[in-house]
């Protein structure tokens, strides 16, 4: 996204490329998510819709994508930045974690640290304040305009030892079918 544009200009361009409709999805009583070639569909809860409004914003500030690895690297970038008194938010961004890290690893371990080192837009109760403000001013304020950090190996385990939870239940829940059908061939 451009700099020089406001958060509102660039969210209106951000939700126009991604084909989420002129208010991001926000009027959706369920949420399509995309998993490969598998879509689900979840709740929009009021926690949900009021998490995302900053979350996209996030996508903007960040230049995170919007595909699986991109989502999964906003989810390591959110949590190590901090997003806990967001439940909505924190339980949504495990989960992409936990699925990010068995297919970008990498990337998700630079988002990680670039979390730790930087601070996001779940202070604020709404976003509507934060719309008329500069792209550029907000990355800075955040500590995004800058170069990204170097992962230390603290980042990693600690990335690590918060996605592992999520996995494990991702992991369950794939098996599980699976040793269903299993016993009864």
């Amino acid at each position: 996204m451009n700099d020089t544009m406001t958060l509102g200009e660039a969210r209106s361009r951000y939700y126009e490329v991604n084909g989420f409709g002129p208010d991001g999805g926000d009027s959706l009583d369920w949420v399509p998510l995309q998993l490969w070639k598998l879509t689900i569909k979840i709740p929009n809860t009021d926690s949900r819709r009021r998490a995302v409004r900053i979350h996209d914003l996030h996508h903007i500030v960040t230049g995170y994508q919007t595909d699986l690895r991109g989502e999964a690297e906003i989810a390591a970038w959110e949590l190590a930045s901090g997003c806990l008194r967001w439940p909505a938010a924190t339980i949504l961004n495990l989960f992409a974690l936990g699925l990010g890290i068995l297919i970008a690893p990498r990337r998700l371990a630079r988002a990680w640290a670039r979390g730790r080192a930087t601070t996001n837009l779940y202070t604020a109760e709404t976003v509507d304040p934060l719309l008329p403000r500069h792209v550029a001013e907000v990355r800075a304020e955040l500590g995004l305009a800058g170069p990204h950090p170097t992962v230390r190996v603290r980042d990693a385990v600690a990335m690590s030892l918060v996605a592992l939870p999520p996995l494990l239940v991702l992991l369950a829940v794939v098996a599980a079918p699976l040793a269903a059908i299993a016993a009864l061939v």
